[in-house]
């Protein structure tokens, strides 16, 4: 498929036709599941992914994020998958700490740190204002300075249009906090 069959099936993905989209699904559910394969997805875990990862497609080329696509549907379509497949590891090895850390956080203070150091004064007014921030800011900055997303896969997860977005969006999340933070010292 070379790139003006790819913009003419832009074209009608953007106008809502589902026999492209049934087409694009069929030509390319075998390949992907095969694909998945190689990184240990099982085959239920990969058709889920799949299924995800054309949405995904249908909405970026509604929304006319891909207009200007340089690759091939199938390129585009596998990428989409190997970010949900990274994702779901990512998503995986949390729950599986998560988990572990459940067992024992009813035992924590949360004035403690998990080292058993007690919280600074300023860690707990940090704490404070960024529990008011917006889902959103809480999200974002969750992302990158707790779990250690980088801004481009939290564009994927968040499903931001491109990455100047989420960094101007972040700068602004950090602001507001800085800002709550500085408004209680002049108090």
């Amino acid at each position: 498929m070379n790139s003006e069959d790819s913009k003419s099936l832009i074209e009608l993905l953007k106008q809502g036709d589902k026999n492209t989209l049934e087409k694009i699904y069929v030509e390319n559910r075998e390949g992907f599941i095969n694909f998945a394969k190689k990184y240990n997805v099982s085959e239920y875990d990969a058709i889920d992914i799949y299924q995800d990862s054309i949405m995904v497609l249908r909405e970026n080329a509604i929304n006319g994020r891909i207009d200007a696509l340089q690759s091939n549907i199938s390129t585009y379509l596998f990428a989409i998958g190997k970010y949900k497949i990274y994702y779901n590891f990512r998503v995986q090895s949390k729950t599986i700490l998560n988990n572990d850390f459940n067992l024992v956080e009813e035992n924590l203070d949360f004035d403690v740190d998990l080292y058993g150091a007690s919280l600074t004064k300023e860690q707990k007014l940090l704490k404070k204002y960024y529990d008011r921030l917006g889902d959103r800011c809480k999200s974002i900055l969750n992302l990158f300075y707790y779990q250690g997303y980088n801004l481009d896969e939290i564009r994927t997860i968040l499903n931001y249009s491109n990455k100047k977005v989420l960094k101007s969006q972040k700068s602004r999340c950090l602001k507001q906090l800085k800002d709550l933070v500085d408004k209680h010292y002049e108090k």
